[in-house]
């Protein structure tokens, strides 16, 4: 079964990720797919002029790795595709892609769920907001760390 994990160092095109993505699947019945975009506010409301996602080199492509192996594991999914980037962002900018490829629908959209609620959470990123009165690191929510919980 097909895995696409991959940390982006440069903008990537979901769309043009897609349309590769969707090709080829006679049978496959659904795909799912999220874009997650770089936020232009904050959780406190101030404006965010870019995102800074550090990583380090091997983890975060393993961590990212292990995430989408144990929903391949728990999920009746033909391939999954992960794309996750990390340096600086500009608001708007497409941060994340995940798509699954099932041949049912629920099972796509429950493991496309479970990648995200994971890799918001558990992918070894550290996330800094730069704001008009400085940068700050952001941690995941409480919002998602219940997310998270659904799943064990």
């Amino acid at each position: 079964m097909p895995l696409d994990v991959e940390l982006a160092l440069a903008p990537f095109s979901p769309a043009e990720l897609l349309e590769v993505f969707v090709r080829d699947r006679p049978a496959d019945g659904a795909v799912v797919s999220f874009i997650g975009l770089a936020r232009g506010q904050g959780r406190d409301g101030d404006t965010v002029s870019r995102l800074q996602l550090d990583w380090y080199p091997g983890m975060t492509e393993r961590s990212m790795l292990v995430i989408a192996r144990a929903a391949q594991e728990r999920f009746e999914v033909s391939d999954i595709l992960v794309r996750h980037r990390c340096g600086e962002l500009s608001p708007e900018e497409p941060i994340v892609l995940v798509a699954v490829a099932s041949p049912h629908r629920r099972q796509a959209f429950l493991a496309a769920d479970y990648l995200m609620d994971r890799l918001k959470t558990e992918a070894a990123f550290w996330k800094r907001e730069h704001k008009a009165g400085g940068a700050a690191w952001v941690e995941p929510s409480a919002a998602d760390r219940a997310d998270l919980a659904r799943w064990s």
